[in-house]
């Protein structure tokens, strides 16, 4: 049989109606290509959508400098 459901904080909660006796074996299937798709209110997973240019050429190599004020990692 198939039963359909969501995932809800980290758990499979089955649709209104369906119960399965405690224990039972299941096999989860995901219905769509992508399993976050309906997430994308999540600003994490929509980082590259987010990313704004900065003009700083070295701000992943300095990354502690330009937010922290921590000395230069290239030594500049």
């Amino acid at each position: 049989m198939t039963y359909r459901g969501r995932v809800h904080n980290g758990a499979i909660v089955l649709d209104p109606g369906v119960e399965l006796p405690e224990g039972v074996e299941v096999r989860v299937e995901v219905d769509s290509a992508d399993p976050m798709e309906n997430h994308t209110e999540d600003p994490l997973l929509r980082m590259v959508d987010l990313a704004v240019p900065t003009g700083i050429p070295d701000l992943a190599t300095n990354i502690d400098h330009h937010l922290y004020g921590h000395p230069r990692a290239d030594g500049g």
